[in-house]
């Protein structure tokens, strides 16, 4: 029997789901059973398959993600080869960085789904979860933080973006390119990154309410000035371009940055919020004077990912969360 043992831990999603009596598929496959569906899985591993969680994704907390993380590193210091996680892929790229800052381990993490649940043709879960057991065992992913596999590709949590409702090539990662694919189950990695900073695991998880809005064309603050005070503990705001607002949504977002951290992301999904090139009120010179911090490259999901974590795990000072986003590219030139 093959030495290496492999954690499935299962959260639900729609790679567990089946037909309900009310209509529409919901999550019910335990672990075990999506193990057992997987033709030639035991051959690869010893397979310890079981239900962490039974949510559609969006169901999914904080909490939750922290639970997983702490029971990830248990199993780590257990002699697990690697761990594959399955979930529902509507907040996959949530997760998998989630685990990437919560964890740092040689041990490979791998977050897997389905675009097609197993009641219709074509479904892809067994497919994906047998590619991310190879990468889970392999020699080449030990070391690259948390993966995302699908459609065997191989993608780094940091970067990795759901960019379709259906299609089974629903994830890419538009900033970097994938990492590297599975075929014929042998595991190519053809490029390596370095380990991003972890926020330890304080046992703090207090409940920091962070808010996400995007900026579009004709936006004048209304939205931003109707945030209810005392509501949330920080903002993240998806400005258009390399970070620019209308000048009415930069004084709403001045009033803000006096109480809380916010964030200014660029809502393209791609590439670095500027730092020093627009002057313009509004521009992300002035943002920055007024008192926003730089997302860098993490897209307006992975910077409220980032600060909801600071903020739960007792890092709350503007200064110290400035300086949290300066490895991402992203920080305060004030």
């Amino acid at each position: 029997m093959n030495a290496f043992k492999v954690a499935i831990l299962a959260l639900g999603g729609t790679i567990a789901m089946t037909k309900s009596e009310d209509g529409g598929v919901v999550p019910t496959l335990t672990g075990e059973m999506l193990a057992a569906a997987v033709p030639g899985l035991g051959e690869l591993a010893q397979i310890d398959a079981r239900t962490f969680r039974q949510l559609p994704s969006p169901h999914l907390k904080y909490g939750d993600l922290e639970d997983l993380a702490g029971e990830i590193i248990r199993l780590d210091q257990a002699g697990c080869r690697g761990v594959v996680v399955t979930q529902g892929t509507d907040t996959i790229e949530e997760t998998a960085f989630v685990l990437d800052l919560l964890t740092d381990l040689e041990m490979p993490v791998v977050v897997t789904g389905a675009m097609r649940n197993p009641t219709v043709a074509g479904a892809d879960g067994p497919a994906n979860l047998l590619a991310s057991v190879q990468v889970a065992i392999s020699s080449e992913a030990r070391g690259c933080g948390c993966l995302v596999v699908m459609n065997d590709e191989i993608h780094a949590a940091r970067f990795v973006r759901k960019m379709h409702t259906s299609r089974l090539d629903a994830f890419g990662s538009p900033a970097s390119g994938r990492l590297g694919w599975v075929s014929e189950g042998r595991v190519f990695v053809g490029s390596r990154l370095e380990r991003p900073p972890t926020i330890p695991l304080s046992g703090l998880s207090e409940n920091h309410r962070v808010a996400l809005i995007t900026v579009a064309l004709g936006d004048d603050g209304t939205l931003i000035r109707a945030l209810p005070p005392g509501q949330f503990q920080g903002l993240v705001v998806e400005a258009t371009g390399g970070g620019h607002v209308p000048v009415e949504v930069a004084d709403a977002l001045e009033v803000v940055a006096r109480r809380m951290p916010v964030i200014l992301a660029s809502r393209t999904g791609a590439g670095e919020t500027l730092s020093h090139t627009y002057g313009f009120p509004g521009g992300e010179i002035d943002l920055q004077r007024r008192g926003l911090i730089r997302a860098g490259w993490l897209d307006g999901l992975k910077a409220k990912t980032l600060l909801t974590l600071l903020l739960r795990h007792g890092v709350t000072s503007v200064s110290d969360i400035s300086a949290a986003f300066e490895p991402w590219g992203g920080g305060s030139r004030r």
